[in-house]
Parts: C-alpha cells; structure tokens; sequence
C-alpha cells in the first residue's frame, strides 16, 4: 500500500470522526423514533452554539413522553443564560402529573433564581416538617417555658420567586411562641393547653411573603425553665443593698472627714491658745517695766488663779485628769 493511500484512509477517518461529532446521527434517530423533530442542520448548529445536543434532546424526549410540549429554542435558551435543563423538565413532568399549574416560564424563572425547582414541586406535592431550635419564653408568673415545636410546610410555587425561606419561618415561629406564652396569665395554663400556642400562633399568618405555606404548627416538647421572676426579684434585691451599702460607707467616709477637720481645727486653736499663752509672762515683764502693774497686783493674780483651780478641782470628779496649759476642758 502506497504512502498516499495511507494518508488518503487518515484523512477520510479523521473526517468521518468529525462528521460523527458535528452531526450526532444517533441522536437524530433517537429523537425521530421519540416522536422529536430535529433536523441535523439543528443538531449540528447547537454544536456551534456551544450547546450539548444531548442534553436538549433527551429533555425534549422525556417531555414528550410525559406529555409535554416543549420548545427547542427556549431548552437552549435556558441552558446558556446557566440553568438546569434536566431539573426544570422534571419538575414540569412532576408538576404535571401532580396537576399543578407549572408553566415552562415559571420553572425556569425559579430556576435561575437559584431555587431548586425539583425539590421545590416534591415539597408542594408531599409537604415536609421542619424542627424548630428550643424557643425559651416566660409566663407573667415569673416562670420560663421551653417548647420545641414542628411546623408543616409545603412550597408556594407563586411565592417561591423572592420569598422569604425556612429561616424567616423558624424565626416567625419561634416568636410567635414566645408572644403566645407570654401572654398567658400562669405557666400552668400553657402546661395543661399546649394547643393554645399552636392555635395563636396561626392566627398571626407567618407564612405570608414567604415561599412556604404553614399547614400546621404542633407542640412537641414543653419543659419548665427557670423561676426568673424570683431571679430577678432577688437580682434587684442585692443590687439595693449594694447601693444602700455604697451610700452608707458614702456617709461613713463624710463623716470621717468631717472629724477629721474638726481635730485640725481643734489642734489649730490649741497652737493659738498655747502661742497667746506663751505672751502672758512678755506682757507681765512689759507691765513691770512701764510701772503699770506692780507686785501687789502680780500676787493678787496668782492668788486668784489659785482660787480658780481649786475650785476646779473640787468640781472635777475623782480620778480625773487636771486640765493642762493650753488644753480645753471636755
């Protein structure tokens, strides 16, 4: 076999390899045999469009064996603004064998919206129970509640576009509960009718803007907490004696400098006395001196300073100190 034989078998095999590949003829006759029409000019331009044919047309023929009629055009839309083709055709498959009213828009609306279509028809054909976290409250008894409750949901396909998710509902939920129990006059009232939560809490309409409709909300569990109106009471309690106490060593510590500033003066008018004192004997000198007072007046004095301190001491009960030079007397 000559070289250019060779080269000519490469060249018709390379060929046929892309022929195959451009033009899926399997898949064509897949789609023919299903009841799809699709070119091969169509099937080989979406290789062009960067679009797996597979995917459109094995979307398209279990549409249309469900029963559905869907468009080429809007499969390959879908799928190059980044949606999931093979989630959006289950989902109108099952919508419509639930008879749900899922238009093609609305499935892929939702879709691009980051939703999980799929899960979102099999949660409105078969709703599902979320768990709420324990929710603490406390009766106007002082006495605290913790109740777990499930809620009942199914997905509001109207809504699901911007709607709230399961988040918003707990939370809702959970205050609801706490608003519930709140109100109640006695902790044992809730105790003996859990239901009244369950039914107050529905009356509120939680699930209004969200992608959820609450179908039931039910008491699972209900424990008693805490006495926190006693905590509290006994809170306030010790936060009065410490500011009684605090005002009290404020008083304590007032007083103790007034004291402090009376000794000073005291000690203050004692060093005047014993420094007024200490002149007496220059002004008696200064009295001699000048003649104005001579040494009949001087015994005279003495004499009546002596009379002065006996009187003294005879008032004085036993055993007391004598008054000293320049203390004053208590």
């Amino acid at each position: 076999m000559s070289i250019t034989t060779i080269i000519l078998c490469v060249l018709i095999f390379i060929a046929l390899v892309l022929f195959l590949y451009l033009v899926p003829v399997g898949l064509w006759f897949q789609a023919l045999v299903s009841g799809v029409h699709c070119s091969l000019i169509q099937l080989m331009f979406m290789r062009f469009r960067k679009v797996p044919p597979s995917i459109i047309v094995n979307n398209m023929i279990n549409a249309t064996k469900a029963g559905l009629k869907l468009q080429q055009n809007e499969l390959e839309a879908h799928y190059l603004a980044g949606g999931n083709v093979g989630s959006v055709v289950q989902a109108l498959i099952s919508a419509n064998k639930a008879n749900m009213n899922l238009d093609f828009r609305t499935a892929t609306a939702i879709d691009l919206a980051g939703r999980d279509v799929l899960k979102a028809v099999h949660t409105s054909v078969n709703p599902k129970v979320i768990d709420t976290p324990p929710v603490a409250a406390v009766a106007k008894d002082g006495i605290q509640l913790i109740a777990k409750a499930r809620v009942t949901v199914r997905t509001n396909i109207k809504q699901l576009v911007g709607g709230a998710g399961e988040e918003t509902i707990l939370a809702r939920v959970g205050e609801g509960i706490v608003s519930s129990i709140g109100s109640a006059v006695t902790h044992k009232e809730v105790l003996e009718n859990p239901d009244s939560i369950s039914k107050l809490v529905l009356t509120k309409g939680l699930d209004s803007g969200t992608a959820f409709e609450i179908l039931s909300i039910d008491i699972a569990d209900i424990d008693v907490g805490k006495n926190i109106g006693a905590q509290l009471q006994m809170d306030q309690a010790n936060a009065d004696k410490n500011i009684a106490q605090a005002k009290a060593e404020e008083r304590r510590a007032m007083a103790v400098a007034q004291e402090q500033e009376m000794k000073a003066k005291a000690q203050e008018a004692r060093a005047k006395v014993i420094e007024a004192e200490a002149e007496v004997p220059k002004a008696m000198a200064d009295a001699f001196r000048s003649g104005n007072m001579g040494i009949m007046d001087y015994y005279r004095m003495k004499n009546i300073q002596a009379d002065t301190d006996m009187r003294e001491s005879i008032a004085k009960p036993a055993g007391a100190k004598p008054v000293q030079p320049g203390e004053t007397k208590k």
